[in-house]
């Protein structure tokens, strides 16, 4: 036995762990998990619209970032416990309610909702983390793993409460510090006194079904910015109104295609098989880069929306910024994220990503429409897929 390899012990209950036989398929337990995150993203998107501002911007990300460790933590569970299996399905439909919960207290959650949010909040997190612990008994660096992450969700779940109860600005503050020390934790790997740190290399990671998890919530988010768009343009049709319509849709589809086109397999292989650097590779990816796509998608949305109803109107500061910010945000973490994998810097993407933010006070200072700034934005994003299609003709990633 390497000292890498696990103990030779039989788990106390097999049938709840998963094989590790290639990349494991999605269940239909885990979509149906996954569907509630749609109604989540909406919320965000209509929370981010209502308050296009600064602190409406910062307090989005702060409940992005608090409903992506309920959605990536479950994700990482279900990565090793068989979701069809009785007790494992019981327990995602009890986070699934959870999570509905969760999104139905985002509008008002810096205000009467806090609390209910705080509190249905710990309950997911500290649960999950207990149920975890009872499902992988005899499977010791899992247990390890498990062991090591709950006083931390613990300690972070008090600061979540102490938020709740919390009123003006000492709410964001709180949970604000409750993400920092989340990151920190996991990135350090969780140490405990005596106890030591949590090693990457030993997390039995299933890297590509992680992969494959993480690109079907981006598809959520997408899904949901066409919805937003869809329900805008119902409420007032007319020739320039239907005109904005077929710009966000085709902004929505650009983005997809960054991602989806040829990246997101790619990167499926490269998880899957990048063995001991699979559960570091993991933490990266998809609990820290993701959210940022998936920010930047949330962004865009609330652009299409402002682009719908009023696609002829200069371009306001917060116009241009949601109309080019939010498809720059998403390639810098799409950029990102190549870049981890790849080791090489994907110019194209950076390059747009830049050009994109360089667009918003030229936009804003000639006053063009916001219908021009959405094209804008589309040709640039167009840009990056041709320079995608023209290395993968020349055999270059």
């Amino acid at each position: 036995m390497t000292p890498s390899d696990p103990p030779a012990v039989t788990p106390a209950r097999p049938w709840l762990l998963r094989p590790r036989q290639g990349v494991q398929p999605t269940t239909s337990t885990e979509l149906f998990f996954d569907l509630v995150f749609i109604f989540t993203i909406t919320q965000l998107s209509h929370y981010l619209i209502e308050h296009p501002d600064w602190r409406g911007a910062a307090r989005t990300a702060l409940l992005l970032a608090l409903v992506w460790f309920v959605w990536i933590y479950t994700t990482w569970l279900t990565n090793w416990l068989q979701p069809d299996q009785g007790p494992v399905r019981a327990m995602l439909i009890g986070v699934t309610l959870g999570s509905l919960s969760l999104s139905a207290a985002i509008p008002q959650a810096f205000a009467q909702t806090g609390l209910l949010f705080a509190v249905v909040y710990v309950i997911v997190q500290v649960g999950r983390t207990v149920f975890a612990l009872w499902a992988v008994q005899g499977s010791p660096w899992l247990v390890a793993g498990f062991q090591q992450s709950l006083p931390w969700i613990a300690g972070t779940s008090v600061l979540v409460v102490l938020g709740g109860l919390a009123d003006g600005t000492a709410r964001p503050a709180v949970w604000a510090a409750v993400i920092v020390i989340e990151v920190v934790g996991l990135a350090i790997g969780y140490p405990l006194p005596r106890r030591g740190r949590s090693r990457p290399e030993r997390w039995m990671v299933e890297g590509g079904h992680l992969a494959e998890r993480s690109a079907a919530f981006v598809l959520i988010a997408l899904g949901e910015s066409i919805l937003v768009t869809g329900s805008t343009l119902t409420e007032h049709v007319d020739l320039m109104t239907f005109a904005a319509f077929l710009v966000a849709f085709a902004g929505s589809v650009a983005l997809w295609w960054v991602y989806f086109a040829r990246s997101a397999s790619a990167a499926t292989e490269v998880i899957a098989h990048a063995g001991e650097r699979t559960g570091a590779l993991s933490r990266v990816a998809f609990n820290f880069l993701h959210p940022m796509i998936v920010a930047g998608v949330i962004v865009t949305s609330a652009g299409d929306e402002r682009l719908l109803r009023e696609p002829g109107a200069p371009a306001t500061t917060v116009a241009a910024l949601f109309t080019l910010g939010g498809p720059a945000l998403f390639l810098a973490g799409h950029a990102a994220y190549q870049t981890l994998l790849w080791r090489t810097l994907p110019t194209s993407r950076i390059t747009a990503a830049v050009v994109l933010l360089a667009l918003v006070p030229v936009c804003v200072g000639l006053g063009v429409p916001v219908a021009a700034c959405a094209t804008l934005a589309l040709a640039v994003t167009v840009a990056v897929i041709l320079t995608d299609r023209f290395r993968s003709l020349a055999g270059v990633r």
